[in-house]
């Protein structure tokens, strides 16, 4: 429940092993390694390896001959690299070759078996005339022209009624209907314009179909009979050809991932000379891992520093979880990712938003639905929010049975208190008048409890960034904790009325003091870092500096003030089950209240739900977060991702 305290190592070996601390370092899952751009703008003599990678080219001819036979090679994956760039390009490429003769055969086959499968069509439209086709196509004042057109261009042909032509169609066919038209020669050209720019689309009868339609589709069958057999014996000298190479393939393609891997790594490396360094982090568990996989090679060293010793880079930031927080992180990560320095608010935000939603969402029996609907979508979708719902419903299901609600039901659980434990009543009740000042006074506390704790822990990230100046003068500091403590324990004995703490003294050092000291926190930073305390005119910083701390102390006002908001969902719940029950009880049969029952307990768990967890996580963002995360770190990141 922490952020990983990392390690910065540095691999030092020579250049002409570049290659092969290349392809160990690729298959590392623990390293988050640093562009070699970062250290070569600063130092001068250093070098950097940007060619273009050569792999690209010759995967991408893999991976044509996948879509171009509709087929996935396996990949073998490559440990090393065995076979030379020049022998996987060679190979691919003949391989690429002879497939590409055959897949063209094949495709003109293709087209060659719909020509005459389209030409068989016809000449079965025109069976009936007996007349040859030769004396059909070569009148020599008539041109006929067969073919199709789509449907509802058929229609259009009412336009050009007034031409000189015959048209006539045989049969329709999903959106195009089969026919031919006749036209004198001194009109050909005209004709043909129209139907073209209909969509006609031509028909070709092949030169070699003669005499009458009959003897002619026998003709046409017999050519695409043999056709069909010319394309099932190229497609088998394809399945061969695919079958006979398909594991020398995926060898090369799992050696060609490898190195294609190999070649991006090496925006990673610095050279020097004849020397090579690979810098960045790695988890302080994961040292001997990374000192294991290079402990075969002589000439590779392993430099391992602690995270912050370069100042030139940032070490980034790698969460760890437990089962039950780990599921918050993407709530965490919505608002920013913390850095390194800095503390990890995802068990905070797990415990405080389970509290928070629980209380706002108190029903035993809408708890469990709801941690049950959670667990079926994490398990079946594998949605973050499902296993969120888990948690958030089982607290919701402990709050509920404290406040004796079940499904809405008020009174159904009393007796288990009263019976079972000797209780005169719930040990919560929502529904007694009296306990709503109670309540919402509760919550107010609860709410300047949490700020309190958040200014505690922006005190702990100031302490271990050695940023004094925000530790004792900042309004989240020592200085704004001295002033709400002041003002929220002497507003409670006020009211309590007991004792009051205002007075001149502690006005002046308790109020005072503090709220100057936040005024200051600028100029004396600069004042102890040897600068100018006030680099710009002091009126400009007395007026900036009114309007500053008036937003400080209204702070205080209006996020203790927006806790108010859980005893309000909490009434808010109760007090919308009940209009539930109300309509229940207007409904004159059974099947009408057990509809009116699911639906109300449905429509509230959805919309009561979906509010609450909005609501919270505002509370969790703006009246806590901001007072100690900055979510400014950067994601550690392997090489894969």
């Amino acid at each position: 429940m922490a952020i990983t305290k990392l390690k910065l190592f540095r691999l030092n070996g020579n250049l002409k092993d570049l290659d092969r601390i290349l392809e160990r370092f690729v298959s590392l899952q623990c390293v988050h390694p640093i562009k070699a751009n970062e250290f070569i703008d600063r130092v001068h003599g250093l070098t950097a390896f940007t060619a273009e990678n050569p792999c690209n080219i010759i995967y991408k001819e893999l991976q044509d001959i996948e879509k171009e036979n509709d087929v996935l090679i396996p990949i073998i994956e490559a440990k090393s690299i065995d076979y030379s760039f020049d022998y996987m390009k060679d190979y691919i490429y003949t391989t690429h070759e002879r497939l590409k003769k055959l897949t063209l055969h094949k495709k003109e086959t293709e087209a060659l078996i719909k020509k005459y499968q389209d030409a068989l069509i016809q000449v079965k439209n025109i069976e009936n005339l007996d007349i040859s086709l030769d004396d059909l196509f070569s009148c020599e004042y008539l041109s006929t022209r067969v073919g199709r057109l789509p449907i509802d261009s058929v229609e259009k042909l009412q336009f050009y009624r007034n031409k000189p032509f015959i048209f006539k169609a045989f049969h329709e066919e999903k959106n195009y209907s089969w026919c031919m038209y006749m036209a004198t020669n001194n009109y050909e050209r005209e004709i043909d314009n129209i139907f073209s720019s209909l969509f006609f689309e031509r028909i070709h009868i092949p030169d070699f179909v003669h005499g009458t339609p009959e003897s002619a589709q026998s003709t046409l069958a017999m050519e695409i009979e043999v056709a069909e057999e010319g394309l099932k014996e190229t497609q088998v000298e394809i399945d061969n050809i695919i079958k006979e190479n398909t594991e020398k393939l995926s060898i090369l393609k799992g050696e060609l991932i490898l190195m294609n891997k190999t070649y991006d790594a090496r925006k990673y490396v610095v050279g020097l000379g004849d020397k090579s360094s690979i810098t960045g982090f790695v988890a302080a568990k994961d040292v001997n891992e990374l000192k294991k996989v290079y402990e075969d090679l002589q000439d590779v060293e392993i430099e391992i520093m602690p995270a912050d010793s370069d100042k030139r880079l940032v070490p980034p930031t790698k969460l760890h979880n437990n089962w039950f927080t780990r599921p918050f992180v993407s709530f965490v990560e919505m608002y920013g990712l913390p850095g390194y320095f800095s503390i990890d608010p995802t068990p905070i935000l797990a415990i405080t938003y389970s509290l928070l939603f629980g209380m706002m969402f108190g029903d035993l029996g809408q708890g469990l639905l709801l941690s049950l609907f959670g667990f079926l979508m994490y398990k079946k979708f594998k949605i973050q929010l499902g296993a969120v719902a888990v948690r958030i419903g089982l607290v919701s299901a402990f709050f509920g049975l404290l406040y004796g609600s079940f499904f809405g039901n008020e009174e159904i659980l009393t007796p288990i208190f009263t019976n079972w434990f000797g209780f005169s009543g719930k040990p919560i009740d929502i529904m007694d008048p009296t306990f709503t000042m109670t309540l919402l006074l509760a919550t107010v506390g609860l709410g300047s409890v949490l700020i309190l704790c958040s200014m505690l822990l922006n005190m702990w990230v100031a302490i271990r960034k050695k940023n004094y100046a925000e530790l004792v003068f900042s309004h989240n500091g020592i200085a704004g904790m001295v002033f709400y403590l002041y003002l929220i324990v002497g507003v409670t004995l006020s009211v309590i009325g007991s004792v009051s703490i205002f007075n001149i003294w502690t006005i002046m050092f308790m109020g005072v003091l503090p709220l100057l000291m936040i005024v200051l926190k600028h100029p004396l930073e600069r004042l102890f870092n040897g600068e100018k305390m006030f680099p710009e005119s002091i009126g400009g910083f007395i007026v900036e500096g009114f309007f500053e701390l008036f937003e400080v102390v209204l702070s205080y006002v209006t996020n203790t003030m927006s806790f108010l908001r859980v005893g309000g969902f909490v009434l808010s719940h109760a007090g919308m089950m009940l209009v539930v029950y109300t309509l229940v009880g207007m409904s004159g049969s059974i099947f009408g209240q057990s509809l009116i029952l699911i639906l109300g307990n449905l429509f509230v768990m959805g919309l009561e739900g979906l509010i609450v967890g909005i609501q919270v996580l505002r509370l969790e963002f703006y009246e806590m977060f901001s007072r100690y995360f900055e979510g400014n770190g950067m994601p550690f990141e392997t090489i894969e991702s």
